[in-house]
């Protein structure tokens, strides 16, 4: 069935009609999110109960040439040395997993089970929509298993939450001709600001602040361009600025200064990024619109100063990441300035203390801030008994330790802990590779490993 996000009204009437078929409690709401509720086994009737719960919607990409619509065709599904795979498109495993076994559960009469709560949720691939749209007090389970992860064998036990916040600022550009010395800077690894933050990969916006700030200060130039980044929720790879000098001495000075700066920062970067270039070039009798000097300082000693990367680590476990900031996107516009910061936390009061750094920042060089697309992040737990189930049937399972991990990334769970008091939750899931890509796969065996997992959880559930 068609489900990509936005588009899973299908879908998610199939589960409405799955589970009245059974005579199974359900609700579905406006967003097409579903609840559905099975009691208990024999015996385990009055016991708490439980919430399973994965997204219904997929990203949807396919190979070039790929004859399929994704908004009316369903996937065609290959299995081949026992992994499942799709013809030229996203598979839908992320989380498409999750869904299987809700049903699964639902309609295995065999296992030994407290009551289960399953939530499908819609729109998490586009913003936790779902989620946040769902009415939670329609949930009485305190216990909470996210099918959303995706390495066999690791648990997820904290994720961060996010937001956008972008500052601006409006100017009136000014004419101005003459040598325009322009600086070009690519070839940085980037990332996912959440999940490789913390390789202090490079973000090409700092570096170019870096080389600005030293010829506006060492030289009579006027501003013209500086832009990079193109998504607040990755680290910036490539940026370009550009001044231009009426004395064509100055020019030649500012080049020398920033051609010595970029040999000074590949020495400092190249070992750890083999990639970066900078390259910079004049270019005589031009015309352009410059920013005004005034502006031009407040936007450039901004994204210099400005709170970018890994701000602190939990040293008890491992030394994740507890919250950190990206300075995605930098843009001199014709009628402002912009800077885009994405900042990720799990931990509430840690998260509005980034906030306020970057609004005092911005406030400070005379800039407005718009917020957008909050999200709550989820906190480690010192004690949590829905893991230690977990950890104890992994192990008696299969003879090894279930790891876990703390995601600096965005998870359903930050929404239903931050939305129900004493929630413990827990993320797992079977092996899967390549999601959101066409190339996406899950291993059967895998998937059979985690039901197995799975029911015996829930069978120790009613032991408790």
């Amino acid at each position: 069935m068609p489900r990509g996000s936005g588009n899973e009204k299908g879908i998610s009437d199939y589960l409405v009609s799955f589970a009245k078929e059974r005579g199974l409690w359900v609700h579905q709401d406006e967003a097409s999110n579903v609840i559905i509720k099975k009691k208990g086994s024999e015996g385990a009737e009055d016991l708490p109960a439980v919430m399973l719960q994965g997204h219904i919607d997929m990203v949807c990409e396919k190979v070039a040439g790929v004859d399929h619509d994704f908004t009316k065709d369903g996937l065609e599904l290959i299995v081949k040395d026992g992994v499942l795979t799709a013809n030229g498109t996203t598979l839908g495993a992320d989380n498409g997993v999750a869904v299987a076994l809700m049903l699964m559960v639902l309609d295995d009469e065999d296992i030994k089970h407290p009551p289960v709560e399953c939530v499908f949720t819609t729109e998490e691939e586009v913003g936790l929509n779902g989620a946040k749209a769902l009415d939670k007090s329609l949930i009485s389970a305190r216990t909470m298993i996210n099918m959303d992860s995706e390495e066999e064998g690791i648990a997820t036990i904290s994720c961060a939450g996010g937001l956008r916040i972008e500052c601006s600022r409006k100017i009136v550009r000014e004419e101005a001709e003459g040598t325009l010395v322009k600086i070009v800077m690519s070839g940085l690894k980037g990332g996912h600001s959440g999940t490789d933050i913390d390789l202090e990969r490079k973000n090409a916006n700092r570096l170019m602040a870096r080389v600005i700030y030293q010829l506006m200060k060492n030289t009579d130039g006027k501003l013209v361009s500086f832009a990079g980044g193109t998504k607040d929720n990755a680290i910036p790879r490539e940026c370009e600025a550009s001044l231009i000098y009426a004395d064509q001495k100055e020019a030649g000075k500012a080049e020398e200064i920033a051609e010595n700066l970029a040999g000074v920062l590949a020495d400092e970067i190249t070992p750890y990024e083999e990639g970066f270039v900078c390259e910079v070039t004049a270019e005589a009798g031009q015309k352009v619109k410059a920013v005004p000097a005034e502006d031009a300082k407040a936007y450039v000693t901004a994204i210099y100063l400005a709170p970018n990367g890994v701000q602190s680590r939990n040293i008890k476990m491992d030394r994740f990441v507890v919250n950190s900031v990206n300075l995605g996107v930098v843009c001199a516009d014709e009628d402002q300035l912009v800077l885009v910061f994405s900042p990720r936390s799990s931990v509430a009061s840690l998260q509005d203390e980034l906030k306020a750094r970057i609004g005092l920042l911005a406030d400070t060089f005379g800039f407005t801030t718009e917020y957008s697309g909050e999200y709550p992040g989820w906190n480690f737990l010192e004690e949590s008994p829905i893991r230690e189930v977990f950890k104890e049937s992994y192990r008696e399972l299969f003879g090894r330790e279930l790891q876990t991990e703390a995601l600096h990334a965005g998870l359903e769970c930050g929404l239903f802990c931050d939305a129900i008091p004493g929630l413990d939750a827990i993320a797992v899931g079977p092996q899967l590779y390549h999601v959101h890509t066409p190339e996406e796969n899950l291993p059967l065996d895998s998937f059979e490993r985690f039901y197995k997992l799975l029911k015996d959880v829930l069978r120790r559930l009613t032991e408790k």
